[in-house]
């Protein structure tokens, strides 16, 4: 699968990141965070070892992103909310009685 990250396109496949990940001692997961394989990695230090850049020169979001759509588990990962609807007032006030508001 090609993906972007840190403005480079970089061709990833599932079996070429647990190939990359293999024999790599896992740090202390802080932020977001990957499994690969049976251990769970920090996303930062899976983006450093797959595209070979510095930590810095990337976001965790680019990494998450690609890792997702490859099909590894992301635990903790933001998950997009819809906003919920804010009532008026009066329709506070209606949706307590019991009776449906005229909008």
């Amino acid at each position: 699968m090609r993906c972007v990250i840190a403005r480079f396109p970089f061709d990833l496949t599932k079996s070429g990141v647990l190939e990359s990940m293999k024999g790599v001692k896992p740090e202390q997961v802080i932020g977001e965070s990957v499994i690969i394989g049976r251990r769970t990695y920090p996303i930062k230090q899976v983006g450093q070892v797959i595209t070979r850049q510095d930590r810095r020169d990337f976001s965790a979001g680019e990494v998450l992103r690609a890792m997702s759509r490859l099909g590894f588990t992301c635990p903790g990962a933001l998950r997009t909310v819809a906003p919920r609807r804010v009532l008026s007032p009066f329709q506070k006030a209606s949706a307590m009685l019991g009776v449906a508001a005229a909008v």
